[in-house]
């Protein structure tokens, strides 16, 4: 999995989760030529392999050993994590959604990863338990229909996804969106801290965070929701209801295209040329779970935009890692958390090949970006919830 040995590191994810899904386990070797993936041997991985135009070598024990050895010795900072089941996958997704509008469904497809798509009732039917891992769809929790109101108002698509969210809202028995995206977040966040996986990208990260901070709170302007905000709202915001961050002023203009100061996108002074985040290095031994989340062939990844980019480093939780970051700009871009018995995993932007994603832009083609490091981010918490489960040394 290195950047000179693979020429498809997506579809190896896939290669990955096929393997698994025949009940046979791979060994992840992290930080071991860009994170590498040790399979048993056989034709019928091989052919795979090849049909899916995965590059692979073949080893005899006595190197796979030597290799095992290798990674083992005190002195490297590689890992051999066991992954051992497919995990079951679900997107959080509208149904009407074109598969194409979210770098997940986008990546999945490609990588021949299957997932089920999922949306309002089935979480609130508490169907998110047969799942391992979640990811949403760049959502927004807060009933303010993704704040689009002055460009897309008198658009025909908001003004449809406005009644249709209006007619769900009510056939679930709730009188307005956003109490019932609240109940759909507090389910979410249950799961989570149950013992599941979620994954988010873009507006579905902070929107998050602020339904959970502004339970029993109207943050909405009538436009949204019929009547007005509470008065002094800001001050009613609860912290410690978050997953990831604190001390956020939300954005009271129904007219900016912004939630709140967690996201950097209007405070970013980076050309798009200029325009990379770091990944964290992390000790594979004593930290195996971020080490996997950022592997890669490169440590350097190209930046894109969102509606939430990146996050405020001042504003996330003391508690929540950082993965990757934008040092000389102050920002977060990739974050991981445990909750309760569970995990979170914060992503920001968009889609990783194409940098300023609009409403109605044409599809990314995967198959021109085989080797994205980006995309490879987001199979590193696909295949997370397969791995082991190995005691913390701390």
């Amino acid at each position: 999995m290195d950047a000179e040995g693979q020429k498809n590191h997506l579809k190896a994810y896939g290669m990955t989760y096929w393997t698994l899904e025949r009940q046979l386990k791979v060994k992840w070797l992290l930080n071991y030529r860009g994170g590498s993936f040790l399979f048993p041997n056989n034709e019928e991985i091989q052919r795979e392999c090849q049909i899916r135009g995965i590059s692979f070598e073949v080893i005899s024990e006595a190197k796979t050993e030597e290799i095992l050895e290798f990674i083992n010795s005190p002195s490297q900072n590689m890992e051999s994590v066991v992954l051992e089941k497919a995990p079951k996958i679900a997107v959080y997704s509208p149904k009407g959604n074109p598969p194409w509008d979210d770098a997940v469904t986008l990546v999945l497809t490609y990588a021949e990863i299957p997932y089920e798509t999922i949306y309002d009732e089935e979480v609130l039917n508490d169907e998110l338990v047969l799942y391992d891992w979640l990811h949403l769809h760049h959502e927004d929790f807060t009933g303010q229909y993704g704040k689009f109101y002055r460009a897309y108002k008198s658009a025909a698509w908001y003004i449809e996804e406005k009644k249709q969210a209006e007619a769900l809202a009510a056939k679930l028995g709730y009188n307005k969106v956003s109490e019932q995206k609240l109940a759909v977040a507090l389910k979410i966040r249950d799961y989570v801290v149950g013992g599941g996986f979620m994954f988010a990208m873009c507006s579905a990260t902070d929107s998050f965070d602020i339904a959970l901070a502004a339970e029993g709170v109207d943050i909405c302007e009538p436009m949204f929701d019929g009547d007005p905000s509470e008065p002094n709202y800001q001050s009613k915001i609860d912290y410690s209801k978050t997953f990831a961050f604190k001390d956020f002023i939300l954005e009271r203009n129904p007219n900016i295209y912004e939630f709140s100061s967690i996201d950097m996108t209007s405070k970013r002074q980076i050309p798009m040329l200029t325009d990379y985040f770091t990944l964290m290095d992390f000790s594979a031994k004593w930290d195996p779970i971020p080490t996997m989340l950022c592997q890669n062939h490169t440590a350097l990844v190209k930046g894109f935009m969102g509606q939430t980019t990146a996050f405020t480093r001042d504003e996330i939780k003391s508690n929540v890692l950082i993965m990757g970051e934008n040092k000389t700009n102050g920002e977060a871009k990739y974050i991981h958390g445990i909750k309760g018995k569970g995990f979170f995993t914060f992503y920001g932007g968009h889609d990783p090949e194409d940098y300023t994603h609009k409403v109605g832009d044409p599809k990314t083609e995967l198959e021109l970006h085989p080797t994205s490091p980006g995309y490879r981010l987001i199979l590193n918490n696909v295949l997370f919830p397969a791995a082991k489960k190995k005691k913390q040394k701390t």
